[in-house]
């Protein structure tokens, strides 16, 4: 199996384990590193090669414009562990991830960019909790200097404050079971709120500290317009996991407020018109606007419940064709 062999051509002499027996799957999106993908596919092997579990990675080239992909064709000849995916243009890391979990065979997957900041050398340690049935998904706490201290310390802050999660660090490296992708919408950028979500499911979480690396090469795809959709994106996921699957809690109860306030401005806009013959047109229009705001309010809410079902349902189904696949794999 994959992991086992040994000898100075150990690397070019690896065979793939079957799917029954394999253990981790690295998803490793990548847009224009053609210069560092050779040193990290060998990493890989130097360091999953001696690990006690069965691995393969799976490289997504995401619309590079330089020699990604010849680079990666000559890899995957030469290492059998290797799996490669080709996006025409860039598609953002959720795809990628998405996109390479669709060929993976592994129970336990492993996001980790190809750029050695993180270097593969720590990917044993970041699956030990999930092969120990001791967490469920494991994010990596940065140790180390970085350019974008300042907007990951706001972005944590503001998740831990939002869902009240105690990991320190959500946008880093990550182990997660395999079932867990199940639960991320396919949003762009949203494979950055996986872990909120999965605590949101009840999957059980942990940290491990990561050394972070000065890049060798290549430049950040980081850019502070990112920044603004980054704090929309997360205020939307907030909504989506308070209110997403009972949204009448949201539309119900503001749409009832609203009318109420509507129908208690109606009652006293006639007892001033009747009993003390004064009329107050603009507490009339106060009247119809809160009437129909709280109508159209309640409105959207029983709409919602009838999509948060079709939500469900769809989750369910797709839970059920999870075990059924898993299932059909280990025959």
């Amino acid at each position: 199996p994959v992991g086992h062999s040994s000898g100075p051509h150990a690397e070019a002499r690896m065979t793939l384990a079957p799917a029954e027996t394999l253990d981790v799957s690295v998803l490793v999106p990548a847009k224009d590193e053609a210069v560092n993908l050779p040193e990290f596919v060998r990493l890989c092997a130097e360091a999953l090669g001696a690990a006690p579990f069965t691995f393969e990675v799976v490289i997504v080239n995401d619309g590079s414009r330089d020699e990604s992909a010849d680079v990666l064709r000559d890899l995957a000849r030469a290492y059998p562990f290797l799996q490669v995916v080709d996006h025409r243009r860039q598609r953002g890391i959720a795809d990628a991830l998405r996109s390479a979990g669709d060929v993976a065979r592994g129970d336990i997957f492993v996001f980790y960019p190809a750029d050695l900041q993180y270097l593969p050398a720590d990917i044993p340690a970041l699956v030990a909790p999930i092969l120990e049935n001791r967490a469920d998904i494991v994010t990596g706490t940065k140790q180390g200097k970085y350019e974008k201290a300042f907007v990951s310390t706001v972005y944590n802050g503001l998740c831990r404050w939002l869902f009240g999660i105690s990991v320190t660090d959500l946008n880093s490296v990550k182990a997660y079971r395999r079932e867990v992708m199940l639960g991320v919408p396919l949003r762009p950028d949203w494979h950055r709120f996986m872990v909120v979500i999965a605590a949101a499911d009840g999957y059980r979480l942990t940290s491990l500290p990561v050394p972070l690396y000065p890049r060798r090469a290549g430049v950040s795809k980081f850019n502070w317009r990112r920044i603004p959709v980054g704090v929309f994106d997360l205020f939307s996921v907030w909504f989506q996991l308070r209110f997403g699957r009972k949204p009448m809690l949201f539309f119900g109860i503001a749409g009832a407020v609203l009318f109420l306030i509507g129908i208690l401005a109606g009652v006293f806009a006639l007892v001033l018109r009747f009993a003390f013959d004064f009329g107050f047109r603009p507490l009339l229009n106060l009247v119809e606007t809160m009437v129909i705001s709280g109508t159209v309010l309640f409105a959207f809410g029983l709409l919602g419940e009838m999509v948060a079902g079709l939500q469900e349902e769809t989750r369910a189904i797709a839970r059920s064709l999870a075990r059924l696949d898993k299932l059909d794999s280990r025959d």
